[in-house]
């Protein structure tokens, strides 16, 4: 004890004051006995500490050997260390040797959960970009992690299942971009503005947002898809009126031979005539302002075309006549003329019907003007060669034919080549009466040539010749006799 003081020593100052005092033996008992209990009491309350220091120790090297094996769970690894027993130390040292492993495995699981942390964070991002609770970009709130399951294992399932949501939003992403240029394109040839229509989808549509932060949630894919097909159905429709209106102006300017440069002023309107709906990619091909304008000129056309219907309508009579006139055909001119104009001031056919039905007869015309080609062409060579046949007859009756004057060289040399033609004649006329016959057979028609049957024409000629011949042959007899 400090400066030398014992008990020993406090116990016999006690005596000595005693006796000094003269106490008794009794009372001096009491004393002794009164320290005795206190300092029981002292000693007691030393050991009660010091089991209660023993208890609290073990119940943390308890606890510390619970967190480990815990820790050890959570963390998927096997025991890195094996915990010490009671036996194997004091409780202190049992507690110093488990401190090291549990603070390395605190460390380890706080990396893990920070692993955790971010690799659902981006889970959470991605899965709230596509059913679009959350803006690309957008910071999610910190994602509950259970502590007491941190295996690698379990970080790898989190890792794949982002991998494949990384891979999904790639694929929605270019899904995107992709329904972004079809409805650009379709804007563009439909002349409506692109930047409206695609942002009234999403506003991250918009060109100037980078690609990655535009939306690819379900809604703005459903959207696209949906403003894709509109637009698409739009382009077929105004593709199909486009159409329809170059069909009218191209039978209005045919109608009212609309030259051409008045026709081109429209190409950018019939150049899509019959152009399939994905081959229509020109912009403002199909734009509104553009099928008003040709909606205008149809309209204008169409007003137009009752006040040259008459003008139209005769020349192509005039083209009628024509071709019946080339054709040797003799028609009623002036009762066409006046059933036409009676026609046309009724007023009760359209003048597209009416020259359509003109173009009927004149389809119908040059038919059959075909049909009698072949005989007009030998008509004229017959004729042809009765013309050289009275001339010959003419120069023959000439007494003067071999003078020599001027030209008569030419005229030898003409009578020699009508000789030869007029020598043809009896051929050529068997083949146009057989020809004749077999055109009138077919159609049950006779074949009139300007209004006179050709077969009586021929006959009547076949007639005229033997005459004439019987004529020659008397003449020579006579003169033989005289």
């Amino acid at each position: 004890m400090a400066g030398g003081i014992t008990c020993g020593s406090l116990l016999q100052k006690l005596q000595l004051v005693w006796d000094e005092v003269g106490e008794s033996d009794e009372d001096r008992d009491k004393v002794l006995y009164q320290l005795d209990q206190e300092c029981l009491d002292v000693y007691k309350r030393k050991v009660d500490q010091a089991t209660n220091s023993r208890d609290l120790l073990i119940q943390a090297l308890d606890d510390s050997k619970i967190e480990l094996a815990r820790l050890l769970s959570a963390l998927g690894e096997k025991a890195v260390a094996r915990t010490p027993e009671k036996t194997s130390g004091t409780i202190k040292q049992q507690l110093a040797a488990i401190a090291p492993t549990l603070e390395q495995l605190n460390k380890k699981k706080n990396e893990r959960k920070r692993e955790f942390v971010s690799v659902q964070s981006q889970i959470d991002q991605i899965c709230g970009e596509i059913a679009g609770t959350t803006e690309v970009g957008e910071q999610v709130a910190t994602p509950q992690v259970n502590e007491d399951d941190l295996t690698l294992e379990r970080l790898e399932d989190f890792r794949s299942q982002l991998q494949e949501l990384e891979k999904e939003k790639s694929n929605r992403l270019e899904k995107v971009l992709e329904y972004v240029s079809m409805v650009h394109d379709l804007c563009t040839v439909l002349g409506m503005d692109f930047l409206s229509t695609v942002t009234e989808v999403h506003p991250s549509l918009d060109d100037s947002i980078a690609d990655n932060c535009k939306s690819i949630s379900d809604d703005t894919l459903s959207k696209l898809d949906k403003t894709v097909a509109t637009l698409h159905e739009d382009k077929k429709l105004r593709l199909s009126k486009l159409q329809e209106l170059a069909g009218q102006l191209y039978d209005l300017w045919d109608l009212m031979d609309a030259p051409t440069q008045e026709r081109s002023m429209f190409d950018h309107v019939t150049c899509n005539r019959s152009a399939s709906v994905d081959e229509v990619t020109a912009p403002g091909a199909l734009a509104l302002d553009l099928i008003e304008q040709a909606e205008t000129e149809v309209q204008r056309l169409d007003q137009l075309k009752y006040s040259k219907m008459k003008e139209i309508a005769f020349k192509k009579q005039t083209e009628l006549e024509d071709i019946y006139a080339g054709a040797h055909t003799v028609i009623d001119t002036a009762a066409a003329h006046m059933k036409l104009l009676a026609l046309i001031e009724a007023g009760n056919i359209e003048p597209t019907e009416l020259i359509a039905d003109m173009e009927g007869q004149i389809g119908k015309a040059k038919e059959e003007a075909l049909s009698r080609k072949d005989i007009l062409d030998k008509v004229e060579k017959w004729m042809s060669a009765c013309e050289e046949e009275s001339w010959l007859e003419d120069y023959n009756r000439d007494d003067n034919r071999y003078n020599s004057s001027r030209g008569a060289h030419l005229n030898l040399k003409r009578a020699e080549k009508a000789r030869i033609l007029v020598s043809k004649i009896p051929a050529l006329v068997e083949t146009l009466v057989a020809k004749t016959r077999a055109w009138e057979e077919s159609r049950g028609l006779s074949f009139m040539y300007d209004g006179v049957p050709l077969l009586a024409m021929l006959d009547e000629y076949v007639m005229l010749r033997e005459e004439r011949e019987e004529d020659k042959k008397r003449m020579k007899v006579c003169s033989t006799c005289s």
